[in-house]
């Protein structure tokens, strides 16, 4: 067990190399730099321009940058964000938190949807009950995220006014109770948009998992010892369908936290993923890499995730 944990780790190491390596180069071929997006004097002398640009290294080789930016990222330093003139870090925190409670609850709608979903689809399979759960998931696969994201906010937000339709608190809210619930008020919504579309693929894969299993020899041979029905569900067919939920389980944080980039946007809710988008539009380049490298980072550790829980779930699939 600790052997394959061990080498799955020693394998992210080169993937999370080669990960910062791409995002430094996809940020440096965008066009403009981080003096582009600044709302400097139209006027300013062009030297004046190039010694900023030289002062902040933007002339330097790509390499001579990257491994400048390589070393204080592995010190915790991202760099300056020019535009806010604030340290990277600092800048990503107080969004990184928001983003976090936001990918936790939205989870949560998911496992609290999909287990009960995905059981009774696949145990009563090619009912009424099973075609409405299937055409819901056909219907989350083909609608696109910040569309079923938009309708939420309009009819929820602005026609029912049940939540608030923006940030992440309510403004001139105290401490202690009020200020948490107002927190959880304002990520229902959101995280709800982001859990309904992303049930889908769950329900599908332990509907599948249940029908198939419940057809298996030792399914029947309980039902052939007179188990009761319900027993051999809760206790046979529901623990042994778990493991495609197990093995998507990392790759679902990953993409709640990609998800929550047109999210936030919408909500307008102050998170990474709005923070991502506002730098892209201001050209905030240390800010975007840092971003991408993070997101990039996620999935990396979802799929490690992934790896090991499936390892626990089904040793058979452990590297020897």
């Amino acid at each position: 067990m600790w052997k394959f944990i061990i080498r799955r780790i020693i394998i992210m190491f080169p993937q999370l190399v080669l990960l910062s390596v791409i995002v430094f180069i996809l940020a440096q071929m965008m066009p403009g730099d981080a003096l582009t997006g600044m709302a400097l004097d139209p006027d300013m002398d062009p030297a004046q321009l190039e010694a900023m640009r030289e002062d902040l290294g933007l002339n330097d080789p790509w390499y001579i940058q990257y491994f400048s930016w390589l070393g204080g990222v592995l010190q915790g330093d991202f760099g300056q964000s020019v535009a806010h003139a604030l340290p990277v870090s600092d800048l990503i925190w107080v969004r990184l938190v928001n983003t976090f409670w936001l990918s936790l609850m939205s989870l949560f709608f998911v496992y609290i949807l999909a287990l009960p979903l995905g059981l009774i689809s696949g145990r009563w399979n090619d009912t009424i009950a099973d075609r409405i759960i299937t055409g819901y998931t056909y219907i989350g696969f083909a609608a696109p995220l910040f569309i079923f994201a938009l309708i939420m906010l309009f009819v929820f937000g602005f026609q029912l006014g049940w939540f608030p339709t923006g940030g992440s608190v309510e403004a001139n809210t105290g401490g202690g109770l009020a200020y948490f619930w107002s927190k959880v008020y304002h990520l229902i919504l959101p995280s709800l948009s982001l859990a309904l579309i992303g049930t889908v693929t769950t329900v599908q894969y332990l509907r599948s998992e249940v029908i198939e299993t419940k057809q298996k020899e030792f399914i029947l041979t309980a039902r052939a010892k007179g188990v009761p029905e319900q027993k051999v569900y809760t206790g046979h067919v529901f623990r042994n369908s778990l493991l495609p939920i197990a093995a998507v389980f990392g790759y679902e944080i990953a993409a709640l936290i990609s998800g929550s980039v047109f999210v936030e946007r919408i909500f307008s809710y102050p998170g990474m993923g709005q923070l991502f988008l506002e730098s892209i539009q201001i050209r905030d380049f240390s800010v975007v890499t840092a971003l991408v490298l993070l997101f990039g980072v996620a999935a990396i550790i979802g799929a490690l995730l992934s790896d090991i829980i499936l390892s626990i779930v089904d040793p058979r699939i452990r590297i020897k």
